[in-house]
C-alpha cells in the first residue's frame, strides 16, 4: 500500500519545493511569485495526473478473477480505495486548474470574500487557496455552527 500513501501526500501537500525568498518592501504576487506559484501548480498537477495513469495501468495490469472469493474481495475492496482517491485527485485536479486561471488573471492570492492578500506563506501550504485565513476561520466556525 506504499502507493496509496502517496496519493495521499498528494491530495494534501505538493511536491516538495524550495519555499518563496523574501525580499523586504517587495510587491505582492510581482512577477517572480507569480512564475514560482505557476511552477507549483503545474508541477503538482502533473504529479497528480501521473498518478491517475499509475492507477489505470496498476488496475488494467492487476485485475485478475480469483476463484477465491476472499481475494476477489480483497481485490476490490483495494480497487474502490484506489477509485475514491482518484476522484478526490480529480476534484483537486480541478482546484488547481481555477488557481491557474486565477494566477493567469492576476487574482490569484486575494482573497474571493475580502479581497486581501492570502499570504505567500499560506500559498505555499496551500496552493488553492481562496480564502485568506480570517475569512476561512470564520467559514469552518459557521460550518460547525450549522452542522
Amino acid at each position: 500500500m506504499p502507493n496509496a500513501k502517496r496519493a495521499e501526500n498528494l491530495l494534501t501537500t505538493p511536491f516538495s519545493f524550495p519555499p518563496y525568498p523574501l525580499r523586504e518592501g517587495e510587491e505582492y504576487m510581482n512577477e517572480q511569485q507569480v512564475e514560482h506559484f505557476r511552477n507549483i501548480l503545474q508541477n503538482w498537477k502533473a504529479e497528480l495526473m501521473q498518478e491517475v495513469d499509475r492507477t489505470v495501468h496498476h488496475m488494467q495490469n492487476d485485475a485478475a478473477n480469483f476463484p477465491d472469493p476472499n481475494d476477489r474481495a480483497t481485490q476490490e475492496s483495494e480497487f474502490s480505495l484506489e477509485l475514491r482517491t482518484r476522484d478526490r485527485e480529480r476534484k483537486l485536479i480541478k482546484k488547481i486548474e481555477e488557481a491557474i486561471e486565477n494566477l493567469e488573471r492576476g487574482d490569484y492570492g486575494y482573497c474571493e470574500t475580502c479581497g486581501v492578500e492570502i499570504g505567500l506563506r499560506r500559498l505555499e501550504a496551500r496552493p488553492t487557496a481562496t480564502q485568506c485565513i480570517d475569512c476561512k476561520t470564520l467559514d469552518e466556525i459557521r460550518e460547525k455552527q450549522v452542522g
